[in-house]
């Protein structure tokens, strides 16, 4: 038997059943959640939107068009939903280092790769966050400039504007001399 597709699944969950739903969060749980710890940078905080993500959806699932993909529909629900809280909040922000590890290489080269990915990080956490989510959904996401326009509501020639001025803050802020 083939897998239900997420249709399948929202239909299902409308109707009231609570396993449908279940099997779409597992399904997209890892997608929101890179998203949100991309925008917001602090784990903690990334699963709690996360979280928050899924039950504002279901909330709102009986508003969701069939004839659209549910994981682009999802996404924008936890960028809206980070940005909100961005917004809101003072960011605080952490580090993960464990996952920028590699343990094929010796001590210097992890020490290096850590730092940089943590200018990096810190780079992207300086951004606006209008810049930010576009880097987010172009570079982490790999979504289209047109499924960015469509995702955040913006006009394509503001998602170009938008990425051009974020890369342009990133190389500055990484190029800088210490």
């Amino acid at each position: 038997m083939n897998a239900p597709t997420d249709r399948d699944l929202i239909l299902r969950a409308r109707r009231g059943d609570s396993e449908a739903y279940g099997d779409l969060v597992s399904r997209h749980q890892t997608g929101v959640f890179n998203v949100c710890y991309r925008i917001l940078h602090n784990r903690s905080d990334a699963e709690d939107l996360a979280q928050e993500t899924f039950i504002r959806a279901l909330d709102r699932l009986h508003t969701f068009d069939l004839e659209r993909e549910f994981s682009p529909w999802i996404r924008r629900v936890a960028a809206n939903l980070c940005l909100n809280h961005i917004e809101s909040h003072k960011p605080a922000f952490a580090l993960d280092e464990e996952r920028d590890e590699d343990k094929a290489q010796g001590p210097s080269e992890q020490v290096e790769v850590r730092e940089r990915s943590e200018q990096i990080r810190s780079a992207l956490a300086s951004l606006p966050p209008h810049y930010r989510i576009v880097v987010e959904l172009r570079h982490y996401q790999e979504l289209s400039y047109d499924e960015i326009a469509s995702e955040l509501n913006l006009p394509l020639s503001d998602v170009k504007s938008h990425l051009f001025r974020a890369r342009k803050l990133l190389a500055e802020k990484l190029h800088a001399p210490d």
